[in-house]
């Protein structure tokens, strides 16, 4: 079965490199992002994209968020200001926040998740997408390292999310903010390393009148906001977008916790729905 499993993922990584374009990660650099060398994936990348930039990774920080000032993501379409401060601390300090998870499948495409995470997401420790309700009943577990050069500047921060129950990875990607060609609108810019490849989501920011956030990817052109996949061989490197499209939605309820609906979408067509409750570790 391995082998088997490793000629599939040998045949995709084809299939990307025949229906993508060439890139030049040196002039494309918005796609420049980490790859794995192994096929299991799990957090192993953190230390490789380290050593790329001659930073360090720091682990087991309270203090520790997915970006390290909010406001890096302000432009033209953006103000970080409008965002409700508890939203900023989430990403500042998310590794201050625990979440609730739940779940919801197009029941025509649950199959299809349950393929996808039974013989990649599980296989590989990455992109296991829950698809029944129960598996996420006991939540998730989260640790933010962040990628931390001499200077005190962070580079990124991985973000590994793990089932409580299980201690099944689900995402371990990478978190930064990328401003996308022809705008001067920074994006927050999510990467999911892959062996000789990886899986990247540009997400565009929106504040809400009443405080809240939303980040999406949506469809457009090659080199917009969106979900793309590069793979590498040889030391080619090959880019396709993808249609697929995320919205994330956080806002405070009336009792004041912070909450998120997260859709994904294939195409026009609504793949699942999760939502997350987002709240301080005590």
């Amino acid at each position: 079965m391995a082998e088997l499993m490793s000629y599939v993922d040998r045949a995709t990584r084809t299939y990307w490199r025949v229906t993508g374009r060439r890139v030049h990660l040196d002039v494309d650099r918005w796609l420049d992002a980490p790859m794995h060398r192994r096929s299991v994936v799990g957090d192993d990348w953190l230390m490789d994209v380290a050593d790329a930039v001659g930073a360090s990774v720091r682990r087991g920080d309270e203090q520790a968020g997915l970006l390290s000032d909010f406001s890096a993501l302000d432009g033209p379409m953006f103000n970080a200001r409008e965002v409700h401060p508890e939203i900023r601390n989430f990403y500042e300090h998310t590794a201050q926040w625990r979440m609730e998870v739940w779940t919801q499948w197009n029941p025509f495409m649950r199959p299809a998740g349950d393929l996808v995470a039974r013989y990649f997401g599980r296989r590989v420790r990455q992109l296991t997408i829950p698809t029944r309700p129960l598996d996420v009943a006991l939540g998730m577990d989260s640790e933010v390292a962040a990628i931390v050069g001499p200077d005190g500047k962070q580079h990124g921060a991985g973000w590994i999310r793990t089932l409580r129950s299980t201690g099944t990875y689900v995402y371990s990607g990478y978190y930064r903010t990328t401003t996308l060609p022809g705008t001067e609108q920074p994006s927050v810019h999510v990467s999911f390393p892959l062996e000789s490849g990886n899986v990247q989501v540009f997400l565009r920011p929106r504040a809400l009148p009443d405080g809240g956030l939303e980040l999406n990817s949506l469809p457009g052109p090659f080199g917009s906001d969106g979900a793309y996949i590069a793979v590498e061989k040889n030391g080619r490197t090959h880019a396709a977008r993808v249609p697929l499209h995320e919205k994330f939605h956080l806002y405070l309820d009336d009792e004041g916790v912070v909450r998120t609906d997260h859709t994904l979408r294939f195409r026009s067509a609504t793949a699942v729905r999760l939502h997350y409750k987002l709240a301080r570790k005590s």
